[in-house]
């Protein structure tokens, strides 16, 4: 019984051994049952062959341009070791790029690495901060009390070059622009203010390198239990500018410790356009002894730490606000190494010795000239005809041709008169005025081609013609289908000037009208629309209408020819980019720069405490080109801008006094984009501008100054000064149509049937004709 306990039995559902009732009817032949232990699986199916089968085919062998294999390295399948080989490649390369980074801080002669002290608010004292952060080193109190200084930080073997920063705004924009490090100091005891707000969206906006902010006077707050919430205050307000992993706080000592440590360990991320060119922190600037009046040029020397790529004499370099020069040459002026047994962590002035002429300017060097000559320009243009502003026109240009007051060809042919009923298909047979209706239904023409007056009335003649047979009204005492007209009259001159004043008395705000109403304009009376409106042209689409040139021939700017034309602006990006590359004096090293023709009235100007930055061009950013500009206005601003308003302008190295041309950005078929009168806030459009190329994208802020003070130079006040807007730089291009659309507004006098009057539009006749070409539209958008 134990042994038949053990054999495992399988029933099949409704089989006769399956326990249960008895069934009532039993066949009586044997059954087979299926297998379950052995299914087979299913073949894989699959129109190609899979790899797996391919390398099983081949049996090792290579077939080379085998159809569907893999030809460039980032198609090939890579191996397991493959990818750890070029994992180990790319962390070999890395490493290799942040030595090089850090080469030019080591050794004795090393770069010091250059911290902007900014302080926040006015009531910050940044000498005290700078004694916090350097405590335990040997600083000469006269040189921290002014500008820059250099303290020597024997732990780390780096040298820090602390620049402090006033709260003049353009002041320390440049400072951070030129810094490895930028250390904000925050206030412990009160609020940010508007213009430290301002102060940092503008340090943000312009890009800058790593970034600590610190908090000075954090002791001063009673209780001590407070202080970390101050700290939490302070992290989460400075979050929304520059993500911060700590306050560090200047009183304690363990945060200075740890700063230190950051700004001598850390590896500069840089500015992406700063580190394309060259630029050095001027340390010292020595003028000429003889003493020449002020209007005169003369050689000017700036000694500085070579920063970026290589420092080259053919190329110009900016100097502040102050331009930019010609180089003359460059030698060397490295420190002399201090003494072991000197206490004092300052180094002196570079000995006479060690003045070797490391590059010299040749006739490769570029010029000061901003436009091309004019003898090259006349000489290109010799073969195309002056234009001259055409004064035979007889009608307004649309599209490509010139439609006369007297050609009715642009228009569309008259409707014919056909029999009531009559199909589409039935109306292309007849021809002309042929037609098979009797006269009857026709109406009687004149010798003038007019309706004949003495016709039957029609229902669309209106009031005017009444039933000859009852004298009344067709419309009130028969039973027509149309609604009953309405009788007008044209005013008297005086009530339609009168009109005229109350209807657009409401317009009074231009930036609220632009907003509403943009691109419409309305004539006064006595202004002739075609004088007015001479430059103007019509358009059928302004995204695919073709636009003639030659038109605006006449009315280009007087130099407009004389302008750097750059036909494909990524090919000569990549030769200038890749021609600063190579050559020049290599960074980390310290030299003087000889520039040549530089405005003694200069001197002046020139404090030694504030900090000097001399930035390096690439070839050609010295030329006038029509440039462009991405620009945002702040959804914070007050007020619009209008177009060709007074702004500065800083972009890279460069400020400038603008008034841009507003457009709309894109890109269209025909190279043609609307004119933005006003730019609202939260819009983004296209600044356009004649000024000095920028190669590459960089970060521009626009501000508006806020006092006629800054009319004739820059200011550093943040009272004066509002940041509006943020762009970007864009490729420059002479060809970019910027279409200054307008419309013509009338106000619907009467309608009947598909017969509309429109008044306010045109005040004659002569400029009805000129304008007759061009398309009536709705706001509805329908047209006729």
């Amino acid at each position: 019984a134990s042994k038949l306990a053990a054999i495992p039995f399988r029933f099949k559902a409704g089989s006769a051994m399956a326990p249960g009732p008895e069934p009532q009817h039993h066949h009586h032949h044997h059954h087979h049952h299926r297998s379950n232990t052995k299914i087979p699986h299913k073949p894989f199916k699959s129109r190609h062959a899979t790899k797996g089968l391919i390398k099983e085919l081949n049996k090792g062998r290579t077939t080379l341009n085998e159809k569907g294999t893999r030809k460039t390295p980032h198609q090939q399948v890579m191996s397991k070791l493959d990818r750890r080989n070029q994992a180990k490649q790319i962390r070999q390369l890395k490493h290799q790029e942040n030595s090089k980074s850090t080469s030019i801080f080591s050794g004795q002669q090393g770069a010091p690495r250059v911290v902007a002290i900014v302080p926040v608010c006015e009531e910050h004292d940044v000498t005290a901060a700078i004694r916090k952060l350097s405590d335990g080193n040997d600083i000469d109190a006269q040189r921290v009390a002014g500008g820059p200084t250099r303290v020597k930080v024997d732990r780390f073997k780096q040298t820090i070059l602390y620049v402090p920063a006033t709260r003049n705004l353009f002041t320390a924009l440049d400072i951070c622009r030129i810094a490895d490090f930028v250390i904000l100091v925050l206030p412990a005891e009160q609020d940010a203010t508007e213009d430290g707000e301002q102060l940092l969206r503008a340090i943000e906006s312009q890009g800058v390198s790593n970034v600590i902010t610190v908090v000075q006077n954090l002791e001063k707050i009673q209780p001590p239990k407070k202080q970390p919430q101050i700290l939490a205050s302070l992290k989460s307000y400075i979050d929304h500018f520059f993500p911060q992993e700590k306050v560090h706080s200047l009183d304690s000592d363990r945060d200075c410790t740890n700063v230190i440590r950051s700004l001598c360990s850390t590896v500069p991320k840089g500015v992406k356009w700063r580190e394309d060119r060259s630029w050095m922190l001027v340390e010292d600037v020595r003028w000429p002894e003889s003493t020449i009046d002020s209007g005169s040029r003369g050689e000017v020397i700036v000694s500085g730490v070579v920063r970026g790529k290589g420092l080259k004499a053919n190329r110009l370099v900016q100097i502040g606000d102050w331009g930019h020069f010609q180089i003359e040459k460059i030698t060397d002026a490295t420190l002399p190494i201090p003494a072991k047994n000197s206490t004092d962590g300052m180094v002196g002035e570079p000995s006479t010795t060690n003045s070797a002429v490391l590059e010299v300017s040749d006739v490769d060097r570029d010029d000061l000239a901003e436009l091309a000559p004019f003898d090259e320009c006349m000489a290109d243009s010799g073969d195309i005809p002056v234009s001259e502003v055409p004064t035979t026109k007889r009608g307004v240009l649309l599209d490509e041709h010139r439609y006369f007051s007297d050609d009715e060809s642009h228009l569309p042919p008259p409707p014919k008169r056909l029999p009531k009923g009559t199909s589409p298909y039935q109306a292309a047979w007849f021809l002309g005025e042929m037609s098979d209706f009797s006269d009857e239904d026709e109406d009687e023409l004149d010798e003038d081609g007019d309706l004949a007056m003495n016709g039957a009335p029609q229902p669309e003649d209106g009031v005017e013609c009444l039933d000859k047979a009852t004298q009344r009204d067709p419309t009130d005492a028969v039973t027509s289908e149309y609604p009953p007209s309405e009788m007008f009259l044209d005013p008297s001159p005086d009530d339609e000037m009168v009109q005229l004043a109350e209807y657009r008395a409401r317009r009074k705000d231009e930036a609220l009208e632009d907003r509403e109403f943009p691109d419409e304009i309305e004539l006064h009376p006595n202004v002739l629309a075609r004088e007015r409106l001479a430059r103007y042209r019509g358009l059928k689409s302004l995204r695919t209408s073709r636009w003639e040139t030659h038109e605006d021939k006449a009315y280009e700017p007087e130099d407009w020819e004389r302008l750097l034309p750059v036909s494909d602006y990524k090919h000569a990006l990549r030769q200038v980019t890749n021609e600063a590359l190579v050559g020049g004096v290599p960074p980390g090293k310290r030299v003087s720069v000889h520039l040549r023709d530089v405005p003694l009235s200069l001197r002046a100007i020139y404090h030694p405490t504030e900090p000097l930055a001399a930035i390096s061009l690439l070839r050609h950013e010295q030329k006038r080109a029509v440039v462009n500009f991405t620009i945002t206005l702040s959804s914070e601003a007050s007020r619009p801008l209008k177009s060709k308003e007074d702004l500065i302008l800083q972009c890279g190295p460069r400020r400038f006094h603008i008034n841009p041309l507003f457009s709309q950005t894109g890109n269209t078929p025909n190279n043609v984009h609307k004119f933005l009168r006003y730019l609202h806030p939260g819009q983004t459009a296209m600044a356009t501008l004649i000024a000095p190329l920028t190669w590459g994208s960089i970060p521009a802020i626009f501000f508006k100054p806020s006092s006629s003070e800054c009319e004739n130079g820059f200011t550093d006040s943040p009272s004066l000064l509002s940041l509006v807007a943020t762009g970007t730089s864009q490729p420059p291009s002479s060809s970019r149509v910027i279409a200054k659309r307008v419309i013509l507004t009338g106000h619907p006098y009467k309608i009947h049937k598909k017969l509309v009057t429109v008044r306010y539009m045109f005040f004659n006749k002569e400029d009805v004709e000129w304008f007759k070409a061009l398309q009536l539209w709705t706001k509805r958008g329908r047209s006729g």
